[in-house]
């Protein structure tokens, strides 16, 4: 036991960016400033010192818009379930994934009203989408307890994401999507930048807990800013979707008015499917992103309005 603890320890000194989320995962930075925070966290994720004055990169830039970017809508945009009335407004309720309940306590929740496939997950964090394929092989419990965990955390803490702290905290259930075939449909993550489709990211279902990102300019064409995490990525191929106007048409209807949001949408059988919408992409702290892709994002996202 005494020898797994010292390589843990050795482990995160070893790493900045494993150490310093550890000690913000236990409350050491919570009053710390944001800014001074940022900078630490940047520089333990990225490498490199955090410019901000003025931001050059998307990275950069992303760190800024959470510092100074305080709109008072955002709070809504990041809520899960309260997003979908700004999308059944602005683009109509046919694009909105099917709702089967919501609930401040997961142990409210009854799956014996729920079909045998769905999706459960909580309205104010990220990542914590629980799937069922099969209600008869599902662990009900199990789920039930993730989903209590995920409650308490304030997502808004460890990337300085201020919006998701105003965030109701709930969980949903939504329709599982999948093709005819049964399976997962795939995910188009539309980079907006001043209500302007202009990048795309695709996210490889080939793994069942992990994936690689293809990336696309607006017309579809391949342009590759992520180094790929599995050998053979690199030639995996996307069809353009028979859709795909009607989906720049969708994300850049949801982004307009802001200088920066990342919209994603399903294609599904039953036609285009909303997903979420993000304001801060991978909280600005890929480490997969290639320097020449922060630097193309980067000259994307004009900062001159933004904040004002």
């Amino acid at each position: 036991m005494k020898q797994t603890f010292s390589k843990r320890i050795a482990s995160l000194w070893s790493n900045p960016l494993q150490l310093f989320a550890a000690l913000t995962r236990k409350g050491f930075f919570a009053r710390m400033d944001d800014e001074k925070y940022l900078r630490l966290l940047y520089r333990g994720a990225m490498g490199r010192e955090l410019h901000l004055n003025p931001p050059v990169l998307y990275s950069e830039k992303i760190q800024w818009l959470k510092l100074y970017d305080k709109n008072p809508i955002y709070p809504l945009l990041s809520d899960k379930y309260a997003v979908r009335d700004f999308v059944r407004e602005r683009v109509g309720e046919e694009y909105l994934i099917d709702l089967y309940g919501v609930w401040d306590d997961p142990g409210e929740i009854d799956f014996a009203k729920l079909p045998e496939q769905f999706v459960l997950k909580c309205t104010h964090d990220s990542g914590s989408a629980i799937v069922c394929r099969d209600k008869s092989a599902f662990d009900q419990e199990a789920a039930k307890q993730k989903l209590k965990q995920r409650l308490v955390k304030d997502y808004s803490v460890a990337g300085r994401e201020w919006p998701y702290h105003d965030v109701p905290r709930r969980v949903i259930a939504e329709e599982y999507l999948a093709r005819v075939d049964g399976t997962r449909v795939l995910e188009f993550k539309f980079f907006c930048f001043h209500g302007s489709a202009q990048f795309l990211l695709v996210r490889t279902n080939e793994r069942e807990h992990d994936s690689d990102n293809l990336t696309f300019l607006r017309d579809f064409t391949r342009f590759q800013i992520y180094r790929y995490k599995f050998a053979g990525s690199e030639h995996l191929t996307v069809e353009k979707p028979g859709n795909y106007e009607e989906m720049i048409r969708i994300a850049e209807r949801l982004s307009e008015g802001f200088p920066h949001i990342r919209v994603d949408l399903y294609d599904t059988p039953k036609g285009i499917r909303f997903g979420e919408q993000t304001l801060y992409n991978a909280s600005g702290l890929s480490q997969y992103m290639t320097m020449e892709g922060d630097r193309f994002l980067g000259d994307l996202l004009r900062l001159e309005n933004a904040g004002s």
